[in-house]
């Protein structure tokens, strides 16, 4: 697979996850930046967490205006793995890529923590390396992390197995039924608050982000 990372103004978790796919997971990864109109030749894109635009307007608002947006929609559209992590999430969600939407944390400060998730559905392609309702951990980092939709939204979402991880023994941020990650109904763009791509490394002392992206390289492009 080729992997591009997309660069906005305001990123900060690029580098992260180009060194998770790059170094840890030996992967075929390279930045775009946002200015570029064409993702052709690549097979997967990753939006990474950050700032974008410093959350002016509306966290992820501006950067779903970007001259790349189009390319990674049409990705989307495509069957290509699409990946999105906190203000990727964000931006994934004011695409239309993903339903739903973004606000401030319940408690109204910023998280910055590692917290438990559930992996509620193992069976996408982002997941596949986990055990069914499997308990790991990753860091959060997020102001804006209160996953909130309609009830009917949320019943789709749990109706049609779109609900990929979840808070488990705390809720951080207030997300309505403890949602911390979910796909598009054809299960190839995943967002999620949760940052994987800083728990890779033994050495750092987590390792369980790493399967998401073994899971990408895995089956990316195979199922898309």
């Amino acid at each position: 697979m080729k992997i591009a990372v997309i660069v906005f103004p305001g990123s900060n978790c690029d580098v992260d996850i180009y060194e998770a796919l790059a170094t840890v997971c030996h992967a075929d990864v390279q930045y775009v930046s946002h200015r570029e109109k064409s993702l052709a030749g690549f097979d997967a894109v990753m939006l990474p967490g950050g700032f974008s635009y410093g959350d002016y307007l509306r966290a992820g608002a501006l950067a779903r205006f970007t001259n790349i947006m189009p390319a990674i929609i049409q990705m989307a559209n495509e069957g290509k793995p699409v990946f999105g992590t906190c203000n990727g999430f964000q931006i994934l969600t004011e695409a239309g890529l993903l339903p739903g939407a973004l606000k401030h944390n319940n408690s109204q400060q910023f998280i910055c923590k590692t917290v438990p998730l559930e992996v509620v559905n193992n069976q996408t392609l982002f997941t596949t390396e986990y055990q069914a309702h499997e308990r790991i951990a990753l860091p959060i980092a997020h102001a804006d992390g209160c996953y909130v939709a309609s009830k009917e939204t949320l019943d789709q979402l749990e109706q049609n197995h779109q609900v990929v991880f979840r808070y488990a023994a705390e809720n951080p941020n207030g997300s309505l039924r403890n949602i911390a990650g979910i796909t598009n109904q054809r299960g190839n763009v995943l967002g999620m608050m949760p940052h994987p791509e800083r728990a890779v490394e033994a050495l750092l002392g987590n390792t369980a982000g790493r399967r998401l992206f073994e899971s990408l390289l895995t089956n990316g492009t195979v199922k898309a």
